[in-house]
């Protein structure tokens, strides 16, 4: 299946129904009274978070979605049917943004969630409910109230744990083949991953999920290469994992220029925990990695990890970092929930 993770639509709820002019009138029946009945509510327009689904290619092939027009009162005070509503089916970590693209409507996160988009109009009311004492036999209806139209934005940001960042040919697909049991495509030549990947990762009886997203070059956000815009699957993520590709000559420039990029993107990226690596560690002589560990950790301030993702050198040891990582941020957010619920509870 294709992956698709933006799309622009168009949306309408349905009109109201218009209520009904009606009288009754039967036989032996001299003061039969106005009996004309409302009008039913137009359909909404809902976006469900549905479980099993991981693109929004089912966008791609139609935008346009309009809810049910209610159906009209009739006689004999007989109210009209509400129209039938549309439901949008999204994966989780589906944001739905006004035409804008930044102002945020509704965040899906969780499967089942659902958010009325647009709201259906109200039916009119017939002349039934006019009748008053003074007024026995109106002949007024009101028609139904117009729907809501509008175009929203749809971007997927997928939800994962721990994501992977690097250039192209860093051995970020190598890597997350060897921890998980995904099987991205591997090839000697840049910009193999066309779209992101996600693997679920086991380490030490904890698992978590790792994000692997197509490779950045300097000037991505502006457009370089693939650009930088896979970055917003990152942003959901505890923690990243910087792979430099130790056979190249200069890995202090490697790391400067996805960290550029990073910060340029911003969404708070560049302030997420990180885990440096000096990959492809089983191509080199023991000379060369000290110096390239040496130079990289100069450059970066912290320290480095040598890792293989081929030879499974210093795999573990990251894996066990980056789910340590991941606990802390769990624990944290399951204490700012109980907290925020135990302030919102009065007794």
């Amino acid at each position: 299946m294709k992956f698709l993770d933006q799309a622009k639509i168009h949306i309408r709820s349905g009109n109201g129904g218009a209520g009904c002019v009606s009288f009754r009138r039967e036989k032996f029946i001299e003061y039969g009274g106005p009996d004309g009945g409302d009008g039913g509510r137009g359909g909404d327009v809902i976006v469900e978070c549905a479980d099993g689904l991981n693109t929004l290619i089912d966008f791609r092939f139609q935008q346009h979605f309009k809810a049910k027009t209610g159906m009209h009162g009739m006689g004999k005070n007989r109210a009209g049917a509400n129209g039938a509503d549309v439901v949008l089916k999204v994966p989780a970590g589906t944001q739905v943004f006004e035409e804008d693209g930044e102002t945020l409507i509704a965040d899906m996160t969780e499967p089942g969630q659902r958010i009325v988009l647009a709201r259906g109009g109200n039916g009119g009311f017939g002349n039934a409910y006019f009748k008053s004492s003074t007024n026995q036999s109106p002949r007024r209806a009101n028609p139904g109230q117009d729907g809501i139209e509008k175009i929203v934005v749809l971007r997927l940001k997928l939800i994962a744990d721990a994501g992977l960042v690097g250039l192209p040919n860093a051995g970020k697909s190598t890597f997350l083949a060897a921890v998980s049991a995904a099987k991205p495509k591997i090839a000697d030549y840049p910009f193999t991953t066309l779209d992101p990947g996600l693997g679920v990762v086991t380490v030490d009886t904890r698992s978590f999920v790792l994000a692997d997203i197509p490779g950045l070059i300097e000037g991505a956000h502006e457009g370089a290469g693939l650009g930088d815009r896979f970055l917003g699957h990152l942003e959901r993520c505890s923690i990243l994992i910087h792979l430099i590709d130790g056979t190249q000559e200069d890995v202090a420039d490697a790391y400067a220029v996805i960290r550029g990029e990073i910060e340029a993107y911003g969404a708070g990226l560049e302030d997420k925990p990180e885990i440096l690596c000096l990959n492809k560690s089983d191509a080199l002589t023991d000379e060369e990695r000290a110096e390239k560990k040496r130079t990289l950790e100069d450059a970066s301030g912290g320290s480095v990890h040598l890792l293989s993702g081929v030879s499974g050198e210093g795999v573990t040891a990251v894996l066990r970092l980056v789910a340590d990582e991941i606990a802390k941020n769990r624990a944290a957010e399951r204490a700012a929930e109980q907290q925020t619920e135990e302030e919102g509870w009065q007794p």
